[in-house]
This record gives C-alpha cells, sequence and structure tokens, in this order.
C-alpha cells in the first residue's frame, strides 16, 4: 500500500484550508516558469499548495492543469492579478465536488501558448 509523506497532505485537506485557487495549464508551469512562480510567491510572503486537475472540454479534448491552492483569498487575488490564469472553485468546478473530480469546461478548447510573465517553453509548443 502507498503511503502518503506527512509533509503532503491529502487532496480534500487542501481543498478544505486551501480554498482559493487558481488554475494555469501544466504546460506552463514547468521549467524556468516554476522558478518565477515559486521566487514570486517566496518574494510576497505567500503560502501556498499545488494540486492538479484534468480538464475536459465538450469537443472531448483534455488537458492537465496545476492548482495553486491558497488559505487566503488576498494572496489567491494577488497571484491571479500578477499571473493571470483562471479561478477554480473546488465545490464548483470539480466533477460533482469529488475530490478527485474532473474539470468540466465550457465552450470550445484553446491552447494557452502565454499567461501574463509566463509561457509555454518551446520544446513544449509541438
Amino acid at each position: 500500500m502507498v503511503t502518503r509523506s506527512r509533509s503532503i497532505p491529502a487532496p480534500s485537506v487542501v481543498d478544505e484550508k486551501w480554498p482559493h485557487q487558481v488554475a494555469l495549464p501544466d504546460d506552463i508551469c514547468t521549467d524556468r516558469n516554476l522558478t518565477v512562480i515559486m521566487k514570486f510567491c517566496q518574494d510576497a510572503d505567500i503560502k501556498l499548495q499545488i494540486r492538479h486537475v484534468q480538464a475536459i472540454w465538450p469537443s472531448g479534448k483534455y488537458e492537465n492543469w496545476r492548482l495553486h491552492c491558497f488559505v487566503d483569498a488576498a494572496d489567491a487575488q494577488a497571484f491571479l492579478n500578477h499571473f493571470s490564469g483562471l479561478r477554480f472553485d473546488p465545490k464548483r468546478d470539480r466533477e460533482k465536488g469529488k475530490v478527485h473530480g474532473i474539470w468540466r469546461r465550457t465552450g470550445s478548447y484553446e491552447r494557452i501558448l502565454d499567461l501574463g510573465p509566463l509561457s509555454v517553453p518551446e520544446i513544449l509548443r509541438n
């Protein structure tokens, strides 16, 4: 049986204690961009937890997104103002509010390559 590290809270705990969440496409949160995100949070003294969610559009297209989760709404707003992204409400946006539910998106899929100061690395653009 796989055991969870004590330093990493369970997904249900993250959704309960860090309810203010901002979603960014997973491809944009890699390489140097991850360093930029973490430096911003460190410089602003913002504590966060990271979760993942799979977004699915009506066309069947799907994409992994990273959820940056905050205790304080003001920290989430500062992050959103700096990096853009989308607000994510775990109770409303997850399928039936399930902890491991998918994110049913509306509209048509459009890949995001640039978001605020972040940009998908060239190697991941194909």
